[in-house]
């Protein structure tokens, strides 16, 4: 059964004509996104200290934001937070509350990654400046209270995409690797070809046809969708990587290939355990104001955070 307090969501918006994503420019559905944050996040928690700063990225400056916990070692291990939105919408803000409840749970700092997006950007740009930012954390973060020897990737949906994509390439280039992978219902093959993608294909907010809006403004030739940068799924070798939770939703497109991850990592010998919160939406993390098991994701979230990186 879907979640009581998902359902009311999904009523509510039918109820109110609110457009699906694939059918605005992409502006627009940028816009409608931010504003929908005073509908559904909850207030932020208190946490020590929030600044933006610049990183020179591969495409010119690349807006981050750092989080402090108010407590806790120093300097602060860190989970450099890549957020959802497909690759085209989101941002530092729409993820706001996020960063700040991971921090306040984890008693770490975030990184928030505010990398290029498309389709004025399309990939590789945002895998680019993923990367870039791990590289900037390591070589700058200790300026201001960051450790860059214990750090922890992390995202949502296309966030989740970038931080698996991003464990990946540290680890062909032969960098040290991160301490742990929070990978929040993540795309992980673009070919689209799981179950969960018929039998969740419409009703649940994200629908098959804003997954297909998404990748065609991301990914401008299908030829990309097997590139392991965008589908890390079809990576040839899973072995070698840092350790991963992965949470799923059990109403969501992205559900069977999320879980199709966790299994090629265990299958690849990488630590991994997997989460599926059966009766909810993609997306729910960031509704926690109208859905509760938003802040209990969120909370296990925090706990295995603490463990890896404290």
């Amino acid at each position: 059964m879907l979640d009581p307090q998902a359902r009311a969501l999904i009523d509510l918006m039918i109820e109110r004509g609110v457009p699906p994503t694939h059918t605005l420019p992409h502006a627009e559905a940028r816009r409608i996104y931010v504003e929908r944050r005073a509908f559904t996040q909850p207030e932020p928690p208190a946490i020590g200290r929030v600044h933006d700063l610049h990183a020179a990225g591969p495409g010119g400056a690349l807006p981050l934001r750092v989080y402090e916990p108010a407590q806790g070692t120093w300097p602060h291990p860190v989970l450099v937070y890549y957020h959802g939105g497909g690759w085209v919408i989101g941002d530092r803000d729409t993820h706001d509350v996020v960063c700040r409840t991971l921090c306040a749970e984890s008693g770490c700092a975030v990184l928030s990654v505010d990398y290029r997006l498309s389709p004025e950007h399309r990939f590789p740009a945002a895998v680019d400046d993923a990367h870039a930012a791990v590289h900037w954390l390591r070589e700058h973060g200790a300026a201001h209270g960051l450790d860059g020897t214990r750090i922890a990737l992390g995202g949502d949906s296309a966030g989740g995409n970038l931080a698996a994509v991003t464990a990946i390439a540290m680890r062909n280039a032969g960098e040290a690797p991160a301490r742990l992978q929070l990978l929040i219902y993540p795309a992980t093959d673009m070919r689209a070809v799981a179950p969960s993608h018929t039998a969740n294909g419409q009703g649940y907010l994200l629908t098959a046809d804003t997954i297909a809006y998404f990748r065609g403004h991301y990914l401008a030739d299908p030829a990309q969708w097997t590139d392991w940068r965008a589908s890390p799924l079809l990576a040839e070798d899973l072995s070698h990587l840092p350790p991963a939770l992965v949470l799923t939703a059990g109403f969501d497109p992205l559900r069977d290939e999320g879980r199709q991850y966790a299994d090629a990592l265990s299958a690849a010998g990488v630590a991994t355990q997997y989460v599926c919160f059966e009766r909810q939406i993609h997306g729910f993390i960031t509704m926690g104001r109208l859905i509760d098991e938003a802040n209990t994701a969120l909370a296990l979230c925090g706990v295995a955070l603490r463990r890896a990186l404290t």
